[in-house]
């Protein structure tokens, strides 16, 4: 039987979507997230849906297994093409993802990117992207994945300082992402990014601007930098009630974004969304960009989210009832909500504003636009796009993104 979350309605078994949801598709990007729920350790900070070998030993049993996951991810696939019908849109971007996508083998990576481009088509500039960890990838590695068509990597580095990462529990040895930059430049990849986190209870400042130092000169086109989040339920939510790790500090956060707002820019790189920066306009990771702009994506994996035409849906979590769900013929869909007008705007409002071209005043209800100009007083908007209609976070704006967003969706 179909089954739903408490928030949202059931999901049909056939995946079928509302007739409005498709309506006027090909006026709208199409991209697909490709989850891959696989890590060999799993880090302290995660909270994420992955598991490791031991937690589904006894729980999916073949099902489960990262051996035949490729096939199991492509029969989503092949189903994404009959809920969407006729649709003429060829996929413009593909991001696999995790979990650590690159414990599977190359070639696996290949064949899920592969039914992508026999169902739907790939647009001819079609940003391909894969995460990676980087001690799960080598030269060969890398040179396999971009003669099958990727052209974008992106590495997690996190820090340059090893006890750094050692609060994190992350199992790479500082330099290796740098050398894995050089490694994919020599492959042929044309993009890559290397994600970064600041804030681990130890880290000082001097270890951030190090790890900038070391991201920057290794040489990718983008550079992603997010606040350390301790979300309850991980190991490192643990070590901290326990006393044996200080808590993380937000003014310590706001200090470290100014500096690597300060770093980056001063390398030529520039902001173009609150937590990433990139050396031009085609280093923007555009699969991101279809999220922030409300786009049309399919999520496939267990726990993966979709949005196409106002409806939202999520993937059942566990890879063993993933993998069931769709060997039974039947959507891995765990629930789904449809969108009214109002949430849309909302959603607009929360997520444009925080590109580097903001959103257009026009979203805002008459609450959000007196709140926007008391945001402008502050200093947390820029003057010269709020005449033109825009709210556009200034530097200050972006430390306090969040609580200008609760203001103007008012």
């Amino acid at each position: 039987m179909p089954s739903a979350l408490p928030d949202g309605e059931p999901m049909p078994e056939d995946g079928s979507l509302p007739s409005h949801a498709l309506a006027g598709a090909g006026d709208r990007p199409l991209g697909f997230y490709l989850h891959v729920p696989y890590c060999a350790t799993r880090c302290g900070y995660c909270d994420f849906n992955t598991y490791t070998a031991t937690e589904l030993r006894g729980s999916g049993g073949v099902l489960a297994s990262r051996e035949n996951y490729a096939d199991t991810l492509a029969d989503e696939v092949r189903l994404a093409r009959k809920v969407l019908g006729d649709d003429p849109r060829p996929v413009r971007t593909v991001f696999v993802g995790g979990g650590t996508p690159t414990l599977l083998p190359a070639g696996d990576l290949v064949r899920m990117l592969a039914v992508i481009r026999d169902e739907f088509g790939l647009a001819a500039d079609a940003e391909i992207t894969t995460e990676a960890n980087p001690e799960s990838v080598d030269p060969r590695y890398l040179a396999e994945l971009r003669a099958g068509g990727f052209n974008r990597v992106s590495f997690g580095m996190q820090s340059a300082k090893q006890h750094v990462l050692k609060v994190l529990d992350r199992t790479h040895t500082p330099g290796r992402p740098e050398a894995c930059v050089a490694e994919a430049r020599a492959a042929g990849f044309e993009h890559v990014n290397l994600d970064l986190i600041y804030g681990t209870p130890g880290e000082t400042d001097q270890d951030w601007r190090d790890s900038l130092a070391a991201a920057l000169g290794a040489g990718p086109d983008h550079v992603s930098a997010y606040a350390l989040i301790v979300e309850e339920g991980t190991q490192l939510a643990r070590r901290i009630r326990r006393g044996e790790v200080p808590m993380t500090d937000d003014d310590v956060h706001a200090d470290r974004y100014l500096i690597a707002d300060e770093v980056m820019a001063r390398a030529g790189y520039s902001w173009y969304e609150v937590s990433n920066w990139a050396a031009s306009d085609a280093g923007r990771c555009l699969h991101n960009e279809l999220y922030w702009r409300g786009a049309d994506w399919w999520g496939a994996g267990p726990g993966a989210h979709s949005h196409v035409g106002g409806v939202r849906w999520w993937n059942v979590k566990h890879p063993g009832a993933y993998a069931a769900a769709l060997a039974e013929g039947r959507s891995p869909g765990a629930g789904r909500e449809l969108l009214s007008a109002e949430d849309r705007r909302v959603e607009r409002i929360l997520l444009e504003l925080r590109l580097v071209d903001g959103c257009p005043l026009s979203l805002l209800a008459p609450a959000g636009l007196a709140a926007a100009g008391r945001a402008l007083a502050d200093g947390l908007l820029e003057p010269g796009p709020y005449g033109e209609g825009r709210a556009v976070l200034t530097l200050r704006g972006r430390l306090l993104a969040d609580a200008v967003v609760r203001d103007l969706v008012d």
